[in-house]
This record gives structure tokens, sequence and C-alpha cells, in this order.
């Protein structure tokens, strides 16, 4: 006989799995017409020409770019890998990704809200402190990165590449209802590639905050009073590792974030863990669908370097200003609410509103593509998927 509490702990985790994606779904679906417009209006010749370079200009453009379209995860990588096939170059690619899962507005006011206002500014002078330390790694490191064979299977990705109106202006294609059918099989196609890991990424992550208590995260982490360098290393390599296995993602892992800094982790190990969501294991999986996996554990190994670096360069940084933050300022405040009449509200209802009608749209041009994938593991994941939807309806009716 279930007890109680397991219920009542097992509705907790699938309504938090519910609302992290209901937080979430917006920047998912503007991430993805972002990327599906790429596709569509901008050619290869016009991304050579702008971004097809790894010199400043086209990074600041990357940045640039990925600041305005600043959205999740994943929509991030949909957007960089469509930026990354249409010519741009790797590096400009990475500092769009960087950019558009960094410098982040809505994730600047989560922060300020449980964290302060030193870990906003951490946050955002450690994105474009990401984005140096890449192109850094990068060039140092090009010659083991399988560029060219990423760049073809990000195009592959793409699925039709040909154009029959690339000899077309913008302003032509924008006007061309075609056009505007592709952009939503486009949308439809992001979607089917990566519905699996993020149904069971999420489960997963609602799973892991609602049933593993907050002293196995203090374990886990080497702290003290007054941290030496080794413990902050320490703390700096343990973050993204805590990461990798909760995902909860940025916005998810800030209210976590703040119970762990009020209970002795340094701004070192606070900062590695915020910036973690972009080596997660379903990210993880999602670059390989993309690049294959070669460059996607090149990606992962480069973010993990300089993540651990970040973090320790603004730890010091901050300790020599006299700024860092102290744990008496935090909020012991974990539990959010998900679901209200706000601004997350209306973007979803606007961007649920689009979806339908793109999906719909889509339908009635090719037919409704149901196929699994092919591949012992998307059938896996397919069979996971199944099984975290009967978790979360059961789970929302219990307890």
């Amino acid at each position: 006989m279930l007890s109680d509490q397991f219920l009542a702990t097992w509705h907790q985790a699938a309504t938090t799995t519910l609302g992290l994606f209901w937080t979430a779904f917006w920047a998912f679906s503007f991430g993805y017409i972002i990327s599906s417009m790429i596709q569509v209006f901008v050619t290869r010749e016009k991304m050579r020409e702008t971004m097809g370079e790894d010199g400043p200009k086209a990074v600041l453009l990357g940045t640039v770019f990925g600041f305005l379209s600043s959205s999740c995860s994943f929509s991030a990588l949909s957007g960089a890998r469509a930026l990354f096939a249409k010519g741009a170059g790797f590096i400009p690619s990475i500092a769009f990704l960087l950019a558009s899962t960094n410098l982040v507005v809505e994730l600047g006011i989560i922060i300020a809200l449980f964290l302060g206002w030193q870990f906003v500014v951490g946050e955002y002078v450690g994105g474009a402190l990401l984005i140096l330390l890449m192109w850094m790694v990068v060039r140092l490191t090009h010659r083991i990165a399988p560029i060219a064979e990423a760049r073809e299977n990000a195009q592959d990705s793409e699925d039709g590449e040909g154009d029959p109106t690339q000899d077309r202006s913008l302003s032509e294609k924008l006007r061309s209802t075609e056009r505007w059918g592709e952009v939503a099989n486009r949308y439809f196609m992001e979607w089917q590639m990566v519905w699996k890991d993020v149904t069971v990424g999420f489960t997963v992550a609602g799973i892991i905050a609602a049933f593993v208590p907050t002293r196995f995260f203090e374990w886990l982490f080497i702290g003290g009073d007054n941290p030496g360098f080794l413990d902050l290393l320490a703390q700096a390599l343990v973050g993204p590792i805590a990461a990798f296995f909760t995902f909860i993602g940025s916005m998810g892992n800030i209210p976590l974030a703040a119970v762990l800094y009020g209970n002795g982790v340094a701004f070192a190990g606070i900062m590695a863990f915020i910036f973690s969501d972009l080596i997660v294991l379903p990210v993880l999986r999602v670059n390989a669908k993309y690049y294959g996996w070669k460059m996607a554990l090149y990606i992962m190994g480069v973010f993990f370097v300089v993540l651990v670096v970040t973090a320790l360069l603004l730890h010091y940084g901050f300790a020599v200003l006299g700024v860092l933050p102290s744990a008496d300022q935090i909020r012991a405040v974990t539990d959010r609410t998900f679901f209200a009449i706000d601004y997350t509200f209306w973007l979803n209802l606007a961007f649920a509103v689009l979806s339908a009608f793109f999906v719909t749209w889509k339908v009635q041009r090719s037919g409704f593509d149901a196929s699994v994938g092919a591949g012992a593991l998307e059938k896996a994941l397919f069979v996971l998927a199944m099984l975290a939807y009967l978790w979360l309806g059961v789970g929302l009716v219990v307890g």
C-alpha cells in the first residue's frame, strides 16, 4: 500500500514537471519559430557573408542575435544549429547559443528575486566571459573539432535544403504563402525532433525536485566558512556534475541554488551550477542529433572548461572588489508559483494559438508524421516518454 506521503510527493513531482514546462513553453516556441525562419528565409550565401568567419564582427553579431532571441536551452540549440547549417562560423554559432541562454532578461529577474543583485551581475558578466573564453578555447583546440563533419550533419538535419525561391529578395520571401507554409513545416519538425527528450527531461527534473532532499546537494558540494582555492575548484567542478544529473534547467535551478548558497556553497559553486544548463544529458543528446556525437562531446568539453574557469574568475573578481554576497541575504524560498495570470500566461496563450495554427497548416499541407525515429535509442526514448506521460497523468490525480 502506497503511503500518503509518497502519493503527496508524487503529486508534487507531477505538478512541478508541468510547471517547469509551462514556464518554458513560450520560450521553446519562440526559439523554434526563430530557427524555422532562419532555415527558410536566410540563404547560405547571406549567412556566409555576414557570419561566415570566426572574427570579432561575426562573434559580436552572434552574441547580439543570441541576446535578442534569448530563450530556453532546447530552442537556443535549434537556433544555433540553423545558423551553423546555413554557413555561419562555428564560433559565432556557439556565441549565439551561449548568449541566448545566459544573457536572458527573464533569468536575470528570477535570479534577482531569489539570490540578489550580485548574482545578476555575475550572470551577465559571466555570460560575456563564457563567450570570450569559448572563443579562445576553440581557437586553441579547433584541430580536434570535427567542424566539417558537424556542418554536414547539421545540414542533413534540416531535411530538404533546396529552396526554389533562393534568388528572390527577402521581402518577396516574407510575402510568400509558400515560404510561410515551409516555416510551419519546419516548426513541426523542430518539436518532432526533441519532444521525447523534453518529456523525459522535464519529468526527471520534477522527480528530482520533489523526491531528492536538499541535504543531498548540500553533501555533494565541498564547502566551509572560508573555502580555499582547492575547495572553490572542487565546487566549481561539482556544480556542472550536479546540474548534469538534475536537468531542472536554469529557471528551475535558481530556487535550488538559493538553498545551496544559504547552506554554505560558495559563490563559485553556485555560478558554475547556474551556467551548466548547456551540458546536461538531454542537451548532449540533442547536440548529437544535430552534429554527431564527436562534436556533441567536444562542445560539452569546451563548455565544461569555460564555465569552471568563469565561475572561479567571478568569485575572485567579486572578492577583490569586496562585493561577494552574504548567505544571510538569501531568502529561504524554494517553492515556486508556476500557474498564475501573469506575463507567462499570456505569452503561452499567444504561442499556443500560433503553434496550433502552424501544426494545422503543416498537417493540411503534408499530413501528420507520427514516426518514432530510427534506432534502438530512439525507440527506448519513446517508451520512456510514454511511461513519463503515464507517471504524470496518475501523479496529477493522486496525493
